[in-house]
């Protein structure tokens, strides 16, 4: 036990070690946040399907040599997560059927564009890191932690600030309609934050992955807990420790930080689910 955490504290001396706690705990407490969200309005797919779009945006930022993949990402996933909102409820391609065509499509395009204009020697090697998450979440920079923290914080004010706008909306749009309350605006701005959301979690657990970070909170909070607050509050403390535990085991084990995160989290969601059996 005294060795494990001698290792801690020489690991955690180093700056980018430190970052990737940071990162990584802001990522998942903003997924939990909106998780709960999602998992009642049935778009719990929605995170899966714009990570493909993620995936598609990065092969684009490859192809051009771009350093800061972000600046690609970013606009790219946004402006897919508002076409997937306006797609599935205004035209004859509904939900589902509309998701899952912009998830193929920016697989399938993705992967092509990597193999015709990537210049790297291992590209199974990039392609795998991009699906299941790589070890960039130990290499940022200065500035990507700022920008992680600054869109984090717009993430939760955002919430903060319409949380009873989202909790009418999640529940019952069509009542929340009735009085006056504009669904698709708020439908609209939930979309603009996933799409932050998945732009930031990609480098921590990859393309296929983030659904866990967004699903996993939630449905473990319901296991326990019943109120929306509670399921909500509950959720971003299960996230962030899953989050920070994940980290903190892939660096003493040496495993992929994303799919160890993913194992914790699973862990816990049997853990929650054992308790909500055991309080009938």
């Amino acid at each position: 036990m005294t060795d494990i955490i001698d290792r801690l504290i020489f690991y955690f001396s180093f700056s980018f070690v430190q970052y990737a706690l940071i990162v990584g705990v802001l990522i998942a407490l903003c997924s939990s946040l909106l998780g709960v969200t999602l998992v009642l309005k049935r778009f719990s797919f929605i995170g899966d399907g714009l990570s493909h779009v993620a995936f598609g945006a990065i092969a684009i930022a490859a192809a051009f040599s771009l350093t800061n993949q972000f600046i690609v990402v970013l606009p790219i996933t946004v402006i897919s997560a508002v076409l997937l909102l306006r797609t599935g409820q205004n035209t004859s391609i509904k939900g589902d059927a509309a998701l899952a065509m912009i998830s193929v499509s920016a697989l399938g395009l993705g992967y092509l564009v990597l193999n015709v204009f990537s210049t790297s020697a291992n590209l199974a090697g990039d392609v795998c890191t991009s699906l299941f998450g790589s070890i960039s979440i130990l290499t940022l920079s200065t500035l990507d932690v700022w920008l992680s923290i600054i869109l984090s914080v717009l993430v939760i004010a955002v919430f903060l600030l319409f949380y009873h706008k989202i909790f009418s909306v999640t529940f019952d749009e069509n009542f929340s309609t009735a009085t006056g309350t504009k669904a698709k605006t708020y439908n609209f701005i939930l979309a603009i934050v996933i799409a932050v959301i998945i732009s930031l979690a990609i480098n921590l657990v990859g393309a296929l992955l983030i659904s866990a970070l967004v699903i996993f909170p939630a449905l473990s909070a319901m296991r326990v807990f019943k109120s929306f607050k509670a399921v909500t509050i509950c959720s971003v403390f299960f996230s962030t420790i899953c989050a920070a535990l994940g980290i903190i085991i892939s660096i003493l084990a040496g495993t992929p930080v994303g799919s160890t995160i993913v194992a914790v989290d699973i862990v816990g969601f049997a853990i929650f689910s054992l308790i909500g059996y055991k309080r009938g």
